[in-house]
């Protein structure tokens, strides 16, 4: 693993502990799903 995907890694978990602890957790979810969702039908777009 590179040091890069290791520190995104790291702020991921750092971000998710940061909204549970601000009570934001449901948007940060919402907005994780979306964008899986956006890069799979963008994936099949341009395939």
């Amino acid at each position: 693993m590179s040091l890069k995907s290791t520190i995104y890694k790291i702020l991921r978990i750092w971000n998710d502990v940061d909204a549970v602890r601000k009570g934001r957790v449901g948007k940060r979810v919402g907005r994780r799903i979306a964008g899986k969702a956006t890069g799979k039908a963008l994936r099949k777009l341009f395939k």
